[in-house]
C-alpha cells in the first residue's frame, strides 16, 4: 500500500465543506484541519503508485475551493499501534 500525505491550501471560507468533500473521496483515509501554511492535510492510501495521479490531481485538486497541493509520498510507515501489535504476538491475554 502506498501512502501519500497531501498538504492542501484552500479557500478559507470553505475549509469545513472542502474537508468533508475530500474525506468522502475513495482512497482518502483521513483529512485534518490544521494551522500553519496549509489548511488541510489528507492521508491518501492507494495500492499502486500510478493511482496517486487519479486521486490527487484527478480528484482532490478538482474539489471546488482547493487552491493548491503539496504531496509527500511515504517510504515507510512507523506506527506505535503496529509496534504494540507486533510485540503482543504469541502472548496470552
Amino acid at each position: 500500500m502506498i501512502t501519500a500525505i497531501v498538504l492542501i491550501k484552500t479557500s478559507v471560507d470553505r475549509i469545513p465543506e472542502i474537508a468533508d468533500e475530500i474525506a468522502a473521496l475513495e482512497n482518502v483515509s483521513e483529512v485534518f484541519s490544521v494551522t500553519g501554511t496549509y489548511d488541510l492535510i489528507a492521508m491518501v492510501r492507494v495500492p499502486r503508485h500510478e493511482n496517486l495521479a487519479e486521486v490527487i490531481p484527478g480528484r482532490i485538486s478538482k474539489v471546488e475551493g482547493v487552491l493548491g497541493t503539496d504531496t509527500h509520498v511515504a517510504f515507510r510507515t512507523y506506527s506505535q499501534h503496529d509496534l504494540e501489535a507486533a510485540f503482543a504476538i504469541g502472548l496470552d491475554a
